[in-house]
């Protein structure tokens, strides 16, 4: 699986299964808190006794950052507007549907 398609089917993934997720910038940074350099996407399994507070404070903040504002977040494409190469061909039906009735009468 390619890094692109990560980015995209994570977040879906992670919100529709209730799990924590965000987005880091830098591959660097996203290994620091595994002690690794180049990370493509991080998941916590286990988590030492010293460090639950701290991970507990950053699953708080991602949850209000990220997964709350989910909705809000997501790209919204287009806005349901038909631009004119889509328009042409529906107006020209409306029309010839407008006048087929009168050339009934």
């Amino acid at each position: 699986m390619y890094l692109i398609e990560l980015a995209v089917f994570l977040p879906a993934l992670c919100h529709k299964m209730g799990v924590p997720y965000c987005v880091i910038k830098g591959r660097a940074r996203l290994g620091c808190p595994v002690h690794r350099e180049p990370c493509a996407t991080v998941a916590f399994t286990q988590v030492n006794s010293e460090d639950k507070s701290t991970l507990a404070k950053r699953v708080e903040a991602i949850r209000t950052n990220y997964n709350d504002r989910y909705d809000e977040i997501r790209c919204h494409w287009g806005g349901n507007v038909l631009g004119p190469k889509s328009v042409a061909p529906i107006t020209k039906l409306e029309k010839a549907e407008a006048k087929e009735p009168a050339t009934k009468l």
